[in-house]
């Protein structure tokens, strides 16, 4: 859903230049903050599930943007989620899989 929602941004700006752009910035951070909050739950009852596949410094800073966009929303940086969906999306899809599998 990430991906769909990404898919036409090809810079930063682009979320935050009209309405369209912010609500793809939304949904995409809500998407991310779900994630965070999935793997924060994780870690709370059996880290070593996510720790077999990554070590747990990366979970961690997924759980710290969980915290910026539950707590301090309007400090989201269109350009860390651009970062994140550009060069971070894919990886963590892979290593979410990962522990999926070990479920």
């Amino acid at each position: 859903m990430i991906n769909d929602r990404f898919k036409n941004i090809s810079k930063s700006e682009e979320f935050v230049q009209d309405a369209t752009g912010l609500e793809k910035l939304d949904a995409i951070s809500m998407r991310i903050q779900t994630i965070g909050e999935s793997i924060k739950n994780i870690l709370k009852r059996n880290n070593s599930i996510l720790t077999e596949v990554k070590e747990k410094g990366y979970w961690n800073n997924i759980v710290k943007f969980r915290e910026i966009v539950s707590h301090h929303y309007i400090d989201i940086d269109a350009e860390i989620v651009f970062d994140i969906c550009k060069n971070e999306l894919k990886e963590s899809e892979e290593k979410i899989r990962e522990v999926e599998k070990n479920l």
